[in-house]
C-alpha cells in the first residue's frame, strides 16, 4: 500500500514510520521541513519526502493521487490565540485534498474526548476529528490519553518531577484519574487499523488496564526507580500558579504547562477497550512501561522525543530560514586552535551539551539557563535526545542544531533562548583547526547593551570550551 504519513517527524510518526516500512508498505512521509527529516538506511528505500504545510493549502498539491491510506498525525499544544482556528483549518485543507486523491482511509489520532467539559486543547482535537469526518473516505479516530514511553511528554514531565522533588506540594488536579498506555501499545494499535474495514468510520478510545490518578502515577514512578517521595495536594493552587510549578520543575515550556494543566483537570478514562478486543492486544502495565522506557534510556536507543518538536521551543520556523549564518550588522565571537587529535575533537562536539555539558564553566551555562527560564524561555532543560548522536532539527540544550555533518566536521547551532536578537553557535574543523564561533545578530539598542553586558563573560567561556574540545 502508499500510506501517506503526516507528523512523520514527531513523537509518534518517527516510531511509526519503520514498522509500516517493515509491513512492506511504501511511506510517502509529509513534513514541513526536509532538513528536519532523516530516515535511516533501512527504511530510505521505502519512502518518499514532501514537504507540506497544511495551512498553507498550495502545498497540499505535494500529496500524490495514488495513496491508499493516510495517517493524520499533525497535533498541537499552543496555547496561542488563534491555535484552535489554525487547528480546524488544517484538517479542512487536508480533508479537501484527501478527497481528491485515490485514500479509502484516513486514520486520526486524537485525545480522549468522553467528559462533558472539555479543555481547550482536547476541545479543539474533538473539532478537527468532526472536521476530517467529512471527508469522501472513512475515519478511524484513535483517541489516547497518556502515552507513556521514552522521550514521550508525559514520561519526562513524571520524570522531572519525581527525580527532582523528594517532597511535592502540589496542585489538587494530581487527584484527576487517567488511563495511561504505553506507545508500543499505541504503535500496534495504529498499524492494525490500517487497511481494516472493521475499523472504517468507527472511533476507538486506547488505554491501558489501570485507572490510576496523577499522584499514583508519580508515586508509582518512583517505586520502579527505588525512589522515596512524598507528595501532598492543596487547593489553594490557581491554574496560573500550577502551570509555572510544572514550567520551573520540568523541561516544558510555559505555553506547553498552561495547556497540560488545562488538559489534566480533565479526566481522562477510556469508555471501553474494544480495540483491544478486536486487535487481541494484551497492553502493557503502567509500571512496565517505565522500565522499557529506562532499558531504551540505558542503552541511549531513543528513537524519538517530545523535545526535539517545535512546540518545545519558543519558535516556529523552518531551519533552513537560519541555516546562512549573516554576516553584516553582527558581533562575533571568533576563536581558533590547532586540534591535537581530529577524531577525539569531533567526538567532544558531536557529545556536547546535556549531561555532557559545556566542557568549561558549565555552572556559568546553567546560571544562564536559569535566567532564560525566569524570563520565560526554554532554559537548559530539555538536554539532547541522545548522548552522542546529533541531525538537523534536534534539541541541544536551549540550542537547535540547523545543521550537522561529521564528514564536513561542522555543527551549527541556533538560539532558542529569549534574547533580544538571533544567535548562532558553529564548530568547524578545517586543517587541523578548529574554527569556533559565536554569532549575534542584535535587535535595536537592546540587543547592543545586551551583547556588552555578556561580553565580559565570552572571552574565558569560549576560550575554554575551545581548549578542552582540542585538548
Amino acid at each position: 500500500m502508499n500510506v501517506l504519513l503526516t507528523g512523520a517527524t514527531g513523537y509518534i510518526g518517527k516510531r511509526l514510520l519503520p514498522v509500516l516500512v517493515e509491513q512492506g508498505h511504501h511511506v510517502i512521509c509529509c513534513v514541513r521541513d526536509k532538513q528536519k527529516f532523516h530516515a535511516g538506511p533501512s527504511v530510505s528505500k521505502s519512502i518518499s519526502i514532501i514537504e507540506v504545510d497544511l495551512n498553507k493549502p498550495e502545498s497540499l498539491k505535494n500529496i500524490p493521487n495514488n495513496i491508499d491510506a493516510a495517517y493524520y498525525l499533525v497535533h498541537s499544544m499552543s496555547t496561542s490565540i488563534d491555535y484552535e482556528e489554525l487547528e480546524k483549518n488544517a484538517a479542512i485543507n487536508f480533508r479537501e485534498r484527501i478527497n481528491s486523491t485515490q485514500a479509502k482511509q484516513v486514520i486520526y489520532l486524537s485525545g480522549i474526548v468522553n467528559s462533558e467539559t472539555l479543555s481547550k486543547h482536547l476541545n479543539s482535537r474533538k473539532n478537527v476529528e468532526i472536521a476530517l469526518g467529512k471527508g469522501s473516505y472513512a475515519l478511524t479516530t484513535i483517541r489516547a490519553g497518556i502515552i507513556i514511553g521514552s522521550g514521550s511528554a508525559s514520561f519526562e514531565i513524571i520524570r522531572d518531577l519525581v527525580e527532582k522533588l523528594p517532597v511535592m506540594v502540589a496542585p489538587k488536579w494530581l487527584k484527576t484519574k487517567c488511563q495511561p498506555i504505553g506507545i508500543s501499545d499505541v504503535i500496534c494499535i495504529l498499524t492494525g487499523v490500517l487497511n481494516n474495514e472493521t475499523t472504517f468510520n468507527t472511533s476507538y478510545d486506547i488505554a491501558g488496564n489501570e485507572v490510576l490518578s496523577y499522584k499514583q502515577m508519580l508515586l508509582d514512578f518512583s517505586e520502579v526507580r527505588g525512589l522515596k517521595r512524598y507528595i501532598w495536594t492543596v487547593p489553594v493552587m490557581t491554574p496560573k500558579l500550577s502551570s509555572y510549578w510544572l514550567y520551573f520543575i520540568t523541561s516544558t515550556t510555559y505555553s506547553l504547562a498552561v495547556s497540560l494543566v488545562d488538559s489534566m483537570k480533565v479526566e481522562v478514562v477510556a469508555k471501553d477497550d474494544k480495540i483491544l478486543r478486536l486487535l487481541n492486544i494484551n497492553p502493557l502495565s503502567y509500571k512496565e512501561c517505565i522500565r522499557r522506557a529506562f532499558r531504551r534510556i540505558e542503552q541511549n536507543e531513543i528513537v524519538s522525543s517530545w523535545k526535539d518538536s517545535t512546540v518545545s521551543g519558543r519558535l516556529d520556523y523552518k531551519i533552513s530560514d537560519y541555516i546562512k549564518v549573516p554576516t553584516y550588522g553582527c558581533f562575533k565571537d571568533l576563536r581558533a586552535r590547532k586540534v591535537s587529535n581530529e577524531d577525539k575533537a569531533i567526538d567532544r562536539i558531536w557529545r556536547i551539551g546535556g549531561d555532557t555539558g559545556w566542557y568549561y564553566a558549565t555552572w556559568l551555562w546553567k546560571i544562564r539557563g536559569y535566567l532564560d527560564k525566569l524570563a520565560g524561555g526554554v532554559g537548559l532543560r530539555r538536554g539532547r535526545t541522545n548522548l552522542d548522536h546529533i541531525q538537523a532539527g534536534d534539541t541541544l540544550d536551549f540550542w537547535r542544531v540547523i545543521y550537522a555533518d561529521k564528514e564536513e566536521k561542522r555543527l551549527l547551532l541556533f538560539a532558542e533562548m529569549k534574547l533580544p536578537g538571533e544567535a548562532w553557535l558553529e564548530f568547524q574543523i578545517k586543517d587541523g583547526e578548529l574554527h569556533q564561533t559565536a554569532t549575534f545578530r542584535p535587535r535595536g539598542l537592546a540587543g547592543r547593551l545586551y551583547w556588552y553586558a555578556v561580553l565580559p563573560f565570552h572571552g574565558p567561556i569560549f576560550k575554554g570550551m575551545a581548549r578542552k574540545i582540542c585538548a
